[in-house]
Parts: structure tokens; C-alpha cells; sequence
């Protein structure tokens, strides 16, 4: 069973990144959760053939899975994920959503995605991804306010869009 740990530092040079993650937040300071049925997701992806600057990556998966545009990501840390194999890195990021475009299907896979917006305390949760997903969220709650500026208090019920 693959064991996961949250760091808050620069990813290691030997340690390869496999996927970034954006916690996304509109203006008003909610959280964008991607909905894919019944499982909540962060949008992200795997790097491509050629990439490898963390924000490029995250602004190329956020279009392609929820048609958003992002303000310049700030970078969180990464989960550390020991599969017994080969250790790798799953980036996390933090951004303002810029832009919003109608939903479509992402061209990986076809699947059209609900975009939902909440409270950056209930992201934890609906992740489900344990202590590690609560410190993430954590993470990006004191970033979104702390590096990029959102509201802290008084932020509206969660809303699909």
C-alpha cells in the first residue's frame, strides 16, 4: 500500500514529478472542486513530453479538464507518494481562476466536469485524501489569503457553475 507525506519545500532533484494540482480559488475566496461523478478531484495532471515548469502544466490541465483560465500559481509543496517501487512527487499549487469558459469535455478522455465552488474548509473533506489532503488544503487556505490576497471570512455556500 502506497504511503503518502505532505512537504512544504522545494521538491527534491532526484525525486521525479508525476502530477500537479491546483487548488483554484475565485475572487470571493471558495475553492474549485472538480466533479466527476461521485469523486472530487483538484484539477491537474501529468506533465507532457517537454514540460516541466509546475505552472505551465497546471494552466494547460485546469483548461483542458474545467475550461478555466488562472492568475500566475503559487507553489504550496508536494505530496511525496511511496508506492514500495519508486518514490515520486505530486506538485500542489494554489492560483486566482482569471477566466471562465463554458464546460466541454476534456480532450483526454471525453468526460465533460462539474465545476463546484466551496469553502476552503469542506475541500479537506470532500477530497477525501486523508491527514494529507487536510494539510494541503490547509496549505492552500493560508496561501490563497497570505500570497494571494482572497478574503478570509464571510465567503457564500458552495455553488455549482
Amino acid at each position: 500500500m502506497a504511503r503518502f507525506t505532505w512537504h512544504t519545500r522545494d521538491v527534491p532533484a532526484d525525486l521525479p514529478v508525476r502530477q500537479v494540482y491546483g487548488f483554484l480559488f475565485a475572487p470571493d475566496g471558495r475553492v474549485l472542486i472538480r466533479v466527476d461523478g461521485a469523486k472530487h478531484s483538484l484539477p491537474g495532471g501529468r506533465p507532457e513530453r517537454g514540460e516541466s515548469e509546475y505552472a505551465d502544466i497546471l494552466r494547460r490541465e485546469t483548461f483542458e479538464e474545467v475550461t478555466l483560465d488562472i492568475a500566475e500559481p503559487h507553489y504550496l509543496g508536494f505530496q511525496c507518494v511511496d508506492d514500495g517501487i519508486a518514490p515520486y512527487a505530486q506538485v500542489r499549487m494554489a492560483a486566482v481562476i482569471s477566466g471562465v469558459h463554458p464546460a466541454r469535455p476534456d480532450p483526454d478522455n471525453g468526460r465533460t466536469y462539474r465545476r463546484l465552488l466551496v469553502h476552503p474548509g469542506k475541500a479537506g473533506d470532500l477530497l477525501n485524501w486523508g491527514e494529507t489532503g487536510h494539510q494541503q488544503a490547509a496549505a492552500a487556505a493560508h496561501a490563497a489569503v497570505a500570497a494571494l490576497g482572497l478574503p478570509a471570512d464571510g465567503l457564500p455556500d458552495s455553488s455549482y457553475f
